[in-house]
């Protein structure tokens, strides 16, 4: 790492500056980046920017370190202080990279660092007052797919090129139905808002007509089940468009793979979380074992670039997004498709990008969305989806979409009766929404246990401490806002309006710093405190009744309950997300094989989405999500297709602390698919939500307590009195 050359005496012997230690150099800007990326890690998965912090932080805090180990000119003492700074830091990084383990990849020697880390490097350094060296450039590409790069990013395996040498003549078929078609009598309207807007009055259950099935067979000695039979049957009748939004633990998997064999959608394209790409070529195998599956790893060195499907998973799309636009693609399927709601993400961008090339080579390409979690905090979760569906572009509706409500005779400005003709339209076009109450009365009824915990350590008292610590600062914060604000009526008692804005407040400061006490941090730190109770339980569940599932949110909290098991004598799986697949599926298989393995010890982000664990009928949640969403994926592990006893959920709750509050708002708030895919008229939350509610519920209790106690002062006033 480069520095500014010391300033030096006329006698030309070097002059140390005299500086404040603490306050000038690289450690504080480090210091305060990481405190930045801790606080996220708190919050849940670290963005695109926060991961691209926590590399740089890394970098940095390596090249500094090395440094001081050089310098000659410092004394022992100034070294070993500011190596001890370092140390402090490397400690947060640690510690952040537990609770978000995806991020100790871009800890790697030979990890990519990107143009916008480079950049933020040069930002610190430049912060901080030290030279920053001369680099060159990468080479950049921008090729006909639109998509910067850097050049020795992407990849072409081997294998893809023969493959190519062995067909150069990839036609372009014609005979698909354009999708450009753009509404003509609704021209100049704005159509998008409306069409999102339409799932948001609910209405009938969002399913589109699917016809009745000439057969339930499937390979070998499997059956399908008639709800994935008649899906089937419509992609061999000639549907290519669906977002298959049935809930968790339907079998989609198998729906998306036979759906593919009927519409003869080969090669076929599919692109899956990491954490499942493994179990997606064991089913591929199991299901239609004639048609060869390769799975992309890495550069892709070992794939068979002439298998009928190609697996690959979001994480890796970026090097590999060239040779699979051109490689002639006749289907794709999306698992986890909410993963791509966020269309600024690169993921979401190669997946698009994918799409538009598969559909531009005309035919009728088969595209699939599977997703049991279509919209998680908005309806405008949908965007993206319809997008890669071919139903929109960025401004309008396309294709049979745009025709459909060009038929309608009706506009926006018709209100109610265009909302719900123009919804039709839209499930039409493939939307397949089915729950297991409904399709699969064989699976046993499930059920969610709270199982109330006292936290009456050190520990648990300190979190109550903070909690009171909190609410009061939101009462004295309410306080300087009553006496303060010049606008606004005013009202008899507490001003709910007032609180709820306080309470934004405070989750705004709570977002932006990871200072003191706040929401985020109580609720880690509960879960820290659960984490022995939870565990004691999930392993007397587990000599009682079999097999059980353990959820958590945070490594330590695995960690805790392992240690635990393992001093039990308890054989477990850990299913994590730091792991290689290989580690991953022979853990997995452990647990449902091997009769001696008692316990899954699962991340919620990790393991939350495509396992299937029904071999246990018992779950224990250690610690709460932040949305219903969440919470039902990681039951769903279960609660699915094949599962033959009653599923019961035991949610381990902190009595008497904000754990209550929020789990009693998590389940007084509908998923919005409810309301949008399934004719709920309940009331829709989302994760902002219920963190907002949690304040707004605490300060309310505080302000009520307050009240009450001012009440009985002056009733003891006027009895002395008297």
């Amino acid at each position: 790492m480069a520095r500014r050359a010391p300033r030096r005496s006329q006698n030309g012997r070097s002059q140390r500056r005299v500086r404040d230690l603490d306050n000038e150099g690289i450690i504080p800007v480090l210091a305060r980046a990481v405190r930045e990326v801790e606080n996220a890690a708190q919050r849940g998965p670290v963005s695109g920017s926060g991961r691209t912090k926590f590399q740089v932080v890394a970098l940095l805090v390596r090249e500094e370190r090395a440094r001081l180990k050089a310098d000659t000119e410092s004394t022992e003492s100034q070294r070993a202080e500011q190596l001890k700074r370092l140390d402090g830091i490397a400690t947060i990084l640690a510690k952040t990279g537990t609770r978000d383990t995806s991020l100790l990849q871009l800890l790697a020697e030979d990890a990519e660092i990107g143009a916008d880390a480079r950049a933020l490097r040069r930002e610190m350094m430049e912060r901080a007052g030290l030279e920053v060296p001369d680099e060159p450039a990468p080479a950049r590409r921008s090729g006909p797919d639109g998509l910067e790069g850097t050049e020795h990013r992407r990849v072409t395996p081997a294998s893809v090129v023969s493959r190519r040498l062995s067909n150069p003549f990839l036609k372009p078929d014609f005979t698909g139905v354009p999708l450009q078609a753009r509404p003509r009598r609704l021209a100049g309207w704005e159509l998008l808002g409306p069409l999102f807007r339409s799932f948001e009055y609910g209405g009938a259950s969002a399913c589109m007509p699917l016809p009745e099935p000439d057969s339930l067979r499937a390979p070998g000695t499997a059956t399908l089940m008639k709800h994935q039979a008649q899906v089937i049957e419509a992609a061999a009748s000639g549907h290519r468009t669906f977002l298959l939004a049935d809930e968790p633990g339907l079998g989609k998997t198998a729906q998306a793979l036979l759906a593919a064999q009927a519409a003869d959608a080969y090669p076929l394209l599919v692109v899956v979380p990491n954490v499942v790409k493994t179990n997606w070529a064991r089913e591929a195998e199991r299901w239609t074992p004639g048609h060869p599956v390769t799975v992309v790893h890495g550069d892709g060195d070992d794939i068979n670039g002439f298998a009928d499907i190609v697996v690959v998973n979001y994480e890796i799309l970026d090097r590999h997004v060239g040779w699979l636009g051109e490689l002639g693609f006749q289907g794709m399927v999306v698992d986890e498709a909410h993963f791509i709601k966020n269309k600024t993400s690169q993921r979401s961008q190669h997946v698009l990008h994918l799409s538009e090339k598969i559909r531009a080579r005309g035919g009728r390409p088969l595209l699939m969305a599977l997703t049991g979690t279509p919209l998680i905090n908005d309806i405008e979760d949908f965007r993206a989806i319809w997008q890669f569906l071919g139903w929109i572009d960025d401004v309008a509706p396309l294709g049979p979409l745009a025709e459909c409500l060009d038929e309608l005779g009706l506009n926006p400005a018709d209100g109610p009766q265009f909302y719900g003709a123009a919804r039709t339209c839209v499930v039409n076009q493939g939307i397949v929404r089915r729950r297991k109450v409904d399709v699969a009365a064989d699976i046993p009824a499930r059920r969610v246990a709270d199982l109330p915990v006292e936290l009456d350590d050190a520990l648990g008292r300190s979190i109550k401490a903070a909690e009171a610590d909190l609410a009061k600062r939101m009462v004295s914060r309410y306080h300087t806002a009553l006496e303060t604000r010049i606008s606004g009526r005013t009202v008899e008692g507490i001003d709910h309006e007032l609180v709820r804005r306080v309470a934004g407040w405070e989750l705004e400061d709570s977002s932006g710093s990871a200072d003191g006490e706040n929401v985020f941090s109580m609720v880690r730190r509960i879960g820290q405190a659960k984490a022995g109770l939870a565990a004691d339980y999930a392993a007397q569940l587990a000599r009682n009744v079999g097999k059980v599932v353990f959820f958590a949110k945070h490594v330590d909290v695995m960690d805790t309950a392992e240690r635990l098991f393992h001093e039990r004598g308890i054989q477990y799986s850990s299913i994590r997300g730091d792991q290689t697949p290989g580690v991953r599926q022979k853990n997995i298989d452990a647990f449902v094989e091997d009769p001696d393995v008692e316990i899954a010890v699962c991340s919620l982000m990790a393991a939350g989405v495509g396992l299937n664990l029904q071999v246990a009928s018992n779950l224990v949640l250690a610690e709460l999500s932040w949305t219903d969403a969440e919470q039902t994926q990681a039951i769903d592990r279960i609660h699915r297709i094949g599962q033959d006893e009653p599923v019961t959920a035991w949610r381990v709750i902190a009595a008497h602390t904000i754990d209550t509050r929020i789990a009693e708002l998590i389940d007084s708030k509908a998923g919005l698919a409810a309301v949008a895919l399934d004719g709920s008229d309940e009331e829709v939350g989302s994760s902002g939500d219920v963190q907002l509610e949690a304040l707004v519920s605490l300060l309310t209790s505080a302000l009520e307590a307050e009240e009450k106690a001012q009440v009985g002062r002056r009733r003891k006033r006027s009895v002395i009195a008297r």
